[in-house]
């Protein structure tokens, strides 16, 4: 296997990024070069002006969208392999046609692998824009088994709450009070981690650790110290504060 690598990496966290990169150096030695994409824009423009890349590692969410975006719209030469996050019934998708993937976190030992894989099954081919397709709709329909509604449990009974009605959901001890556009408050006994999953990534957006807002109910932004943003919120009389690690990520998902 030539050595002398031209590696394409679609990720859109830079320390795993940096991961990779120092990994890979180490597999393909010094002489290897990187090309680094964090969005599907760039990745469309990185590979549409470049098609002599030996291999691709890509993880699946980028900045504005998935992999299967950029897949989707060009013509790819080189094999792919996935870092992701992903659970296994996604990743069965991925094994079904061949692609090798690494499950993130992984170790140095699981690259190395996949890379020996690549070294030893390595033939260039070109992927059919219809399979990318087809992994972009499984993971849409993966995505959009979301909650329309949850049911809250009252004193006199429970009470149905339509998610197109919340407005903010924080963080309170062991649950979450969710606030809806009445102005109500209603204690839920999922924790933000769970809830996150839950919701529809479209409609709301976890601004902070102890913070998820509703798109439809953000009336102001405004800018805050440390380049965090602040929140007017419909009903709610204090400002919700994006985190400086989400700023950038929130600025992208309200263009979306």
């Amino acid at each position: 296997m030539n050595r002398n690598m031209r590696i394409f990496i679609l990720e859109d966290e830079v320390p795993a990024k940096k991961k990779l990169v120092s990994y890979l150096m180490d597999f393909f030695g010094e002489a290897t070069r990187f090309d680094c994409a964090r969005s599907v824009k760039e990745g469309i423009e990185f590979l549409q002006a470049n098609q002599d890349y030996h291999l691709i590692l890509s993880d699946i969410k980028l900045l504005d969208g998935t992999a299967f975006d950029v897949f989707g719209k060009v013509t790819i030469k080189a094999p792919i392999i996935f870092c992701t996050a992903y659970d296994e019934h996604l990743l069965e998708a991925f094994q079904s046609n061949g692609i090798a993937y690494i499950l993130k976190p992984y170790q140095k030992r699981d690259l190395e692998s996949a890379l020996e894989k690549f070294e030893v099954l390595f033939e260039p081919k070109v992927f059919k824009k219809d399979m990318f397709y087809q992994l972009k709709e499984a993971l849409e329909s993966n995505l959009e088994n979301y909650k329309k509604r949850f049911a809250i449990k009252k004193r006199d009974g429970i009470q149905l709450l339509e998610t197109s009605q919340i407005v903010l959901i924080q963080a309170h001890g062991d649950f979450c009070q969710i606030v809806d556009s009445n102005g109500l408050r209603h204690s839920i006994s999922k924790n933000m981690g769970t809830l996150t999953k839950e919701l529809d990534p479209k409609q709301f957006f976890r601004i902070n650790r102890s913070q998820i807002v509703g798109i439809g109910y953000i009336e102001k932004i405004t800018p805050y110290a440390k380049n965090r943003l602040a929140l007017k919120i419909t009903g709610v009389k204090e400002n919700a504060i994006t985190s400086t690690a989400t700023t950038r990520s929130f600025r992208l998902w309200i263009e979306s």
